[in-house]
């Protein structure tokens, strides 16, 4: 038998009850017909975004942790970063020796002192201490802020043939991409520049991949570029002090190899303009110097509406981006023949703007170049070509240079060269640079 309720339970559950079948006779409260507009999440105009695509941490041959190296380009003013490890995009699991040398021990303990004791994940292996690399999905949201700082997966896709190196740069790549052999350069280039294309068409996510530093070891020439019909970027600056921007007595800078590029490209071959990126290629991030793979040295101004992986992407596909090492720019405008700077002065420094360009009617015939490497084999380097091609058109030192096409050119660049010493120089003597992307003269209507 049970036992028998209190009368203050029965009460209280009597009550309860008329409570509840009152409130389901209640009529429901009026929804308003109509909420307030929300205010618009982006209103501000188009601005330059400046963005390093070009990074190594200790996911590849980087000496520090992604996260310090994320770290260092938001404090020193980035809007975005790529980190570009060999072959790998930082994902899965992956443990590195916490004091395989001296540097990586101040890697650990600076990491340590950053993140925190609780950040850092640590493991011993057959008496070595190991520290856990974090994927790129774990620690992002640590530092991106919208509208401020954006990181975009990459990879740099690492190959050679015939022992001359080929990486090639994937950007907001979704999966790393294994490279490709080619029967010979320019096809090397071109299979792991489709790659990427295929990725972004079987994906349809936004893409783009470049060759970088076709100087390091020789790698690729100008005659290889112009003939990779893929082909729409590359480094014509690389902050790594051993690709060589500038050539040497026997090849070709990497500034004369655009130019011979574009010329023959657009004078040719009639292939598209190929866009000059600057970039890091950072691997050291512990002692600074000359000769030191330091961040800081080369970047990409990109125009866009609001920072996204997308919009950025989209901002170099169109062109709409110039490469610096230190001068910026306000503004880029073209308005019919006439291609107008806005150059950011300071105090005490003054600006050099070169324009260059190719005239129609160039001689495009090259000279072949062979020399012998160091066992002896004969090794072909880009060729000699008229002077005339990438020849300065005109000159000015004012603030806001301006330049109005004739229609004769095959295209015109312009090259703003500053007084102002480079604070960390890819080269001892070098001071601030940047260069704007090509563009062509608009196509006469025909009678």
């Amino acid at each position: 038998m049970y036992a028998a309720r209190p009368l203050a339970v029965l009460a209280l559950t009597g009550s309860l009850f008329a409570a509840a079948l009152a409130f389901q006779n209640t009529p429901p409260a009026p929804v308003p017909h109509a909420l307030p507009d929300p205010s618009p999440l982006t209103t501000a105009p188009p601005q330059y975004w400046r963005g390093n695509l070009h990074t190594h941490t200790l996911w590849s041959d980087g000496d520090d942790f992604p996260e310090m190296v994320v770290d260092w380009y938001k404090q020193h003013g980035y809007h975005f970063l790529a980190l570009t490890d060999h072959n790998v995009i930082a994902e899965g699991t992956k443990w590195v020796d916490a004091d395989a040398n001296a540097t990586r021990k101040t890697a650990v303990t600076k990491y340590a002192r950053r993140f925190g004791e609780r950040w850092l994940e640590t493991r011993t292996v057959k008496d070595k201490a190991q520290v856990r690399l974090k994927p790129l999905a774990e620690f992002r949201s640590l530092f991106e802020e919208p509208g401020k700082f954006l990181l975009v997966p990459a990879e740099e896709i690492t190959h050679a043939y015939a022992k001359r190196p080929v990486h090639i740069n994937g950007i907001n790549l979704r999966e790393p991409i294994k490279p490709l052999d080619g029967k010979d350069a320019v096809e090397t280039v071109r299979v792991n520049l489709r790659q990427v294309n295929e990725q972004r068409t079987k994906t349809s996510r936004v893409m783009i991949a470049f060759l970088n530093h076709p100087n390091f070891g020789w790698g690729v020439r100008a005659e290889e570029m112009l003939l990779a019909d893929e082909l729409r970027y590359f480094e014509v600056f690389n902050g790594h002090p051993g690709v060589r921007n500038y050539g040497d007595e026997r090849h070709a800078s990497c500034e004369r190899v655009w130019d011979i590029t574009l010329a023959l490209r657009l004078g040719k071959h009639n292939l598209p303009v190929v866009y000059g990126l600057a970039t890091d290629d950072s691997h050291g991030y512990h002692e600074y110097g000359v000769g030191r793979v330091n961040p800081g040295r080369g970047w990409v101004m990109v125009k866009a509406p609001f920072l996204t992986a997308e919009t950025v992407v989209k901002g170099l596909e169109a062109g709409d981006f110039y490469a610096s090492t230190g001068v910026v720019l306000n503004e880029i405008t073209r308005a019919g023949d006439t291609l107008k700077l806005a150059i950011r002065t300071e105090p005490g420094v003054t600006y050099k703007t070169e324009f260059v360009a190719t005239l129609k009617g160039t001689d495009l015939t090259g000279t072949p170049k062979v020399f012998k490497d160091k066992d002896g084999k004969e090794t072909p380097v880009t060729g000699d070509y008229s002077p005339d091609i990438g020849k300065v058109v005109a000159r000015s030192t004012d603030a806001n240079p301006t330049y109005t096409l004739t229609g004769k050119e095959l295209y015109v660049r312009a090259k703003v060269t500053s007084s102002k010493p480079h604070p960390n120089p890819y080269a001892k003597g070098d001071v601030e640079v940047a260069w704007t992307q090509p563009v062509v003269p608009d196509p006469k209507p025909q009678p």
